[in-house]
């Protein structure tokens, strides 16, 4: 049911496939970082509903084309809160909590909902918040164009150690820039 849910919620903002790519993105990394299978497991469940508070947000503002205002910006932060509101009662989706609360908390503590900073924000976040950022900036959006992978990498490169965990940073770069250059 949950898959479901964000399915139509990809249909709905105009990013399908967008949780399914971050999944993707995220489990070479939580290996290479050595996560064990059980985590890995719970990486594979959680990851694709990331976003799934965003069902709360209007489809107008999520399709918007212009900058965001101050209130806007406000509405659209709330979807990690919104999102753990829809799954904390389904005991079975629990573990998919720190990826839907926490993934927008930044390692330099400016991020929200909470303003979470370093090892407070649990590694499964910290993970995603990477692997979502590199397949946003990849993906083209009903605002802007796509960049292109190696500037993608480059702010990744360039927000380790204030918006990403610089570990996790280094990492999600091993693992994907080798994986680039052979594939180009």
């Amino acid at each position: 049911m949950l898959a479901t849910i964000s399915l139509a919620l990809e249909e709905r903002d105009q990013t399908q496939g967008h949780g399914s790519r971050v999944a993707a993105l995220a489990e070479p990394v939580a290996r290479r970082l050595g996560w064990d299978e059980q985590r890995i497991a719970g990486l594979r469940f959680g990851a694709p509903l990331h976003d799934i508070g965003k069902i709360t947000v209007r489809r107008a503002l999520l399709r918007k084309t212009g900058p965001l205002t101050v209130s806007e910006l406000a509405e659209i932060r709330v979807h990690p809160t919104a999102g753990a509101a829809l799954i904390a009662p389904l005991r079975h989706a629990r573990q998919a909590l720190a990826y839907v609360l926490f993934h927008h908390e930044s390692w330099d503590g400016s991020g929200y909902p909470f303003g979470l900073r370093g090892s407070s924000i649990p590694i499964e976040a910290r993970l995603l918040s990477v692997a979502d950022a590199f397949d946003a900036m990849t993906s083209s959006r009903p605002y802007r164009q796509s960049l292109p992978a190696g500037r993608a990498f480059a702010e990744i490169a360039r927000c380790a150690g204030s918006q990403f965990d610089p570990t996790v940073a280094e990492a999600f770069l091993d693992v994907w820039v080798g994986y680039a250059a052979v594939a180009s």
